[in-house]
């Protein structure tokens, strides 16, 4: 096995409760590197079309890169890949923290759950020794106490676990998996699919090695990018003097920061009290960091006094201060904060609980949900104390939570009223912290995610935004489909590599041609940058493909579910520099499909784009689709 890898998957049978050690063949880590790329691999060959996300047959993957837990910036990283639930199409979902590296140092590149446990368990695995163990007295316990609860047992503080908490028992399609109690895979309902498993966590403990093919000249390139990290503007300045809340100034300034369910974008009055400089001045104790992170982007935070008071841990980030705050129009860091530790806490998604809350407020507003489907909650915009309940309701699955808790596409088919047409999401999940209608290529890239609305599929923030690697005009289409598919094939490597994408949003720090730099020394393969791109176009394409297949069983195609919220179709940005636009999407969507040789009446990747890429078995099946 070449360096970089544990060299093998571990398989568990939940239902029969066996265990199957896997090599990872040459040629399929060649093609797929690992995290995501491995996770897409497996889906499309084992699962068939049409099953119940929730159910036994979906495969729930835990997986790392070649890179994790090496000297390369920023790799404490995993993944988590499934059948999302929320979207009913391709899945996957990363972390930072602490337990990418220990599962790898145990023995194992990766985990493949299948089937359902018949009664809670836990997975621990030692130095590539393992079992499943009793979670009776973990179940129902909060991430923070199974965290402890599992330290505990096991007699040693030392030991890394990931966890679902309440929400992902009750099965909530908002539901993450949590690492080391702040950090969270937390989108695409997949702790959801952990419950789904009477799975409650997975706990490592290793010290096996991993080999390196060229010591000398990895440590080398390692050093390298750490320099280039260092003397990056965001990465080597903004992100550890601020956080990630270092955008909430920056966006706002730029007219794309989503208001009020994306109904008063632009900017928000009172943007002031919860930016990256307020939290800095007021809750911030000091900063955090993953495993083997420079950066130290992460916030410890903790409030004094008011009626949040004796809140202390990990957050915000830029995300949740817009979800908990832009979404619901709420300018109290404090609010902010308490909603960000109860996702925490409960296992939640932070993006996707803020962006549903928002939703359901506008609902409120409109008449289409009243106090009494509320519970007697006053559930306007700006109320930071029905955000902070509402939160919890949805945790526990209380009232209106319990709706809620199922994700927006079947809330909407419960509440009714037209109330889908507010949603602010694409393929059923909830859009992150920027209106495209002031970003047109983040446009094209919400609609052409393959697990749904993200923003770390393509981040076009980057350069029609920041201004890196070069600034490109926001509200114009042109050229922008070609800007999108190299940034789905560059997140693609980072997500199977798999690394933190705060080494790898612009060129001052780690792009394509650093990382082939360092996979060469540490797999003793040789790697380019063109190397690398194929790699990702593969991966992406065949993440297409996933979901094209889905799509077919239910007699729908690919195009008509690439596409954007009503809203910012048709509905012109209230106010700013965007003010009366919306985003030319079926002018960027034509150009994105002929460049990736996808037939552009239906949004099927063809067959002789597969076949270059040689994913055969794929273009088989997408040729009996496009018959």
């Amino acid at each position: 096995m070449p360096g970089g890898y544990a060299g093998k998957l571990l398989r568990v049978d939940l239902t029969k409760g066996k265990f199957k050690e896997e090599p990872i063949e040459e040629g399929f880590a060649k093609n797929f590197l690992g995290g995501s790329g491995f996770g897409i691999k497996i889906l499309y060959d084992e699962l068939a079309p049409g099953i119940d996300p929730m159910g036994p047959e979906n495969k729930l993957m835990i997986l790392t890169g070649p890179l994790t837990g090496t000297l390369f910036p920023c790799t404490g990283r995993w993944g988590a890949v499934a059948k999302s639930p929320v979207t009913g199409v391709f899945g996957d979902t990363h972390s930072g923290g602490m337990f990418g590296p220990e599962l790898k140092f145990a023995g194992f590149d990766g985990l493949i759950f299948e089937g359902r446990a018949e009664k809670p368990v836990w997975l621990w695995i030692d130095n590539g020794k393992y079992e499943l163990r009793d979670a009776k007295d973990l179940w129902g316990k909060d991430t923070f106490t199974t965290d402890r609860m599992i330290k505990e047992e096991l007699g040693d503080e030392t030991v890394r676990a990931i966890y679902i908490g309440v929400a992902g028992e009750k099965l909530s399609k908002l539901a993450c998996i949590i690492d080391a109690l702040y950090r969270a895979a937390g989108r695409a309902g997949i702790g959801g699919v952990m419950g789904s498993k009477n799975l409650k966590a997975i706990a490592a403990r290793g010290e096996l090695p991993i080999e390196v093919a060229d010591p000398d000249k990895f440590e080398e390139a390692c050093w390298a990018a750490h320099e280039h990290c260092k003397a990056a503007a965001i990465s080597g300045t903004g992100l550890p003097t601020y956080g990630t809340n270092v955008l909430t100034g920056v966006i706002n300034a730029s007219g794309a920061y989503p208001t009020r369910n994306f109904r008063d974008s632009g900017t928000i009055e009172g943007y002031e009290n919860i930016t990256g400089e307020a939290l800095r001045d007021t809750i911030l104790v000091k900063n955090r960091a993953c495993r083997f992170c420079a950066i130290r982007c992460g916030r410890y935070s903790a409030i004094w006094s008011g009626p949040y008071a004796g809140i202390v841990g990990e957050g915000p980030e830029y995300e949740t201060v817009w979800s908990f705050g832009g979404q619901t129009g709420v300018t109290r860091l404090d609010a902010i904060m308490a909603a960000h530790h109860l996702c925490n806490q409960y296992g939640l998604d932070g993006i996707g609980t803020g962006n549903i809350i928002g939703w359901a407020m506008e609902l409120y507003e409109k008449g289409i949900i009243t106090k009494k489907d509320t519970g007697g909650i006053d559930l306007r915009f700006g109320n930071d104390a029905a955000m902070v309940e509402m939160v919890k309701k949805i945790a526990f699955r209380e009232g209106l939570g319990d709706i809620l808790a199922d994700g927006w596409v079947d809330a909407a088919k419960k509440i009714g009223k037209g109330s889908d047409k507010l949603i602010m999401g694409v393929k059923g999940m909830g859009l992150p912290a920027y209106d495209p209608r002031g970003a047109f290529g983040h446009g094209l890239a919400y609609a052409t995610s393959t697990r749904g609305g993200c923003h770390l599929k393509a981040y076009l923030i980057a350069p029609e935004i920041v201004g890196y690697p070069v600034k490109l005009d926001p509200l114009t289409a042109e050229g922008k489909a070609k800007v999108v598919i190299d940034f789905q094939h560059v997140f693609a490597v980072i997500d199977s590599g798999d690394i933190c994408k705060f080494t790898s949003f612009w060129p001052e720090t780690a792009n394509l041609e650093d990382i082939a730099a360092v996979l060469t020394p540490l797999t003793g393969w040789k790697f380019t940058a063109a190397d690398l791109a194929k790699i990702g176009e593969r991966i992406y394409v065949l993440e297409y493909c996933f979901n094209a297949r889905e799509y077919h069983f239910q007699g729908k195609t690919v195009r008509e579910n690439d596409t954007l919220p009503e809203r910012l179709l048709k509905e012109g940005m209230p106010v700013g520099p965007a003010m009366g636009k919306v985003v030319p999407l079926e002018t960027m969507l034509d150009e994105y499909y002929k460049l990736r040789g996808f037939d552009v009446k239906t949004g099927t990747p063809k067959p002789e784009k597969l076949r270059e890429l040689g994913l055969d078995k794929a273009a088989e099946d997408m040729a009996k689709i496009l018959k």
